[in-house]
């Protein structure tokens, strides 16, 4: 239980890391706060795959397998920039409950593990990123509310009004570097949502204004913070490090896309895909327009051939087969209905 106060705005909280306790089984409002970023974020993934070109089946293989990479990708990044402590107790790597997921590692992994089942599904990767990018700053804009209950991811001291105090703060008002992510990544989310409705022009863009606006926050708010990761005998923060690689990576290639925008035009996958259904649908339209055709004009040869052979017979032998009129009873029927019909007139009009 901590005692977390904002003294400056007068705001005073008793937070609990557990949220429910099952006898000597505790669940922890970091779990929770995670699963339910997790869950709203696939709920936005699945609503947008349509407008992506992505099918259920394979965007759930990819989420399914892309989750658990991103578990232990978030782990392990955080234990190996940690290993000084965690080499103490080896067991310690297992309690995630604890704390101590790195979000670069779990992006790193999950992204990983996603696209080579993308690639195996054949599912349109960009675009899956595309997804993926704006998901994630759904589950970190909620996620960053666990480290708050845990009393984590805090910065250096602070005078501003919104300074956070608590038992692991010591006492002092320090930066509520979580809720300054958080707000970051909702609003995020909120922006490039907006563009992708507007002014996405190919596959891969939000996932790239992603990594821009992400990286960005993180090479500020990680210069605050008190638990960063650092390069072994270097002395540098590791995620600001990575950010910046990021945001110069992801600024390149967003600019060379526009530039293939503007030379070739509007590139999306989920256009190509109507584009082909479309050609597809054409075509089997015309196929089966052809089938008709043949089979009427076989039809036709058909009855031209019976009444040549009729009429061929006729003048082999027109004793035995009669003349050609006869070959055909219906029509000789006809003819003969025709010529009493006329008659009949011919008495009348006497």
């Amino acid at each position: 239980m901590y005692n977390v106060s904002f003294p400056k705005m007068g705001i005073e909280l008793m937070v609990n890391p557990v949220a429910l306790s099952i006898g000597n089984f505790n669940i922890y409002w970091y779990g929770i706060i995670i699963g339910t970023g997790f869950l709203l974020a696939l709920l936005f993934a699945v609503k947008s795959l349509k407008r992506y070109g992505i099918s259920n089946d394979a965007f759930f293989d990819c989420v399914l397998f892309g989750l658990i990479g991103g578990i232990v990708g978030a782990r392990l990044y955080y234990v190996i920039f940690r290993w000084d402590t965690y080499s103490q107790d080896i067991m310690q790597i297992f309690a995630i409950h604890n704390g101590g997921l790195a979000i670069y590692g779990g992006i790193i992994g999950g992204l990983g593990t996603a696209c080579i089942v993308a690639k195996i599904k054949k599912v349109n990767i960009p675009a899956m990123l595309d997804i993926g990018g704006m998901g994630f700053l759904i589950g970190q804009g909620l996620g960053r509310w666990g480290n708050f209950f845990n009393q984590e991811a805090f910065g250096t001291p602070t005078t501003l009004p919104w300074g956070m105090v608590s038992e692991n703060t010591g006492g002092v008002a320090v930066h509520p570097c979580f809720l300054y992510e958080s707000l970051w990544c909702l609003l995020g989310f909120a922006v490039l949502f907006v563009i992708s409705l507007k002014w996405r022009k190919f596959d891969g863009q939000m996932f790239l204004m992603y990594l821009v606006w992400y990286g960005l926050e993180r090479m500020v708010v990680e210069g605050l913070r008190t638990d960063s990761l650092y390069l072994p005998f270097m002395g540098l923060r590791v995620s600001q490090i990575l950010s910046a690689v990021l945001v110069i990576v992801g600024t390149a290639l967003l600019v060379a896309g526009f530039v293939r925008v503007k030379k070739h035009g509007v590139s999306l996958g989920v256009d190509r895909i109507a584009e082909q259904t479309e050609e597809e649908t054409t075509a089997d339209s015309n196929e089966k327009q052809e089938k008709r055709f043949e089979k009427k004009n076989g039809e036709d040869d058909e009855l031209r051939h019976e009444k040549n052979f009729d009429e061929d017979l006729s003048k082999l032998n027109p004793t035995v087969y009669g003349p050609p009129e006869m070959m055909n009873p219906v029509k000789s029927q006809d003819d003969t209905t025709e010529n009493t019909e006329k008659e009949q007139t011919v008495d009348t009009e006497e």
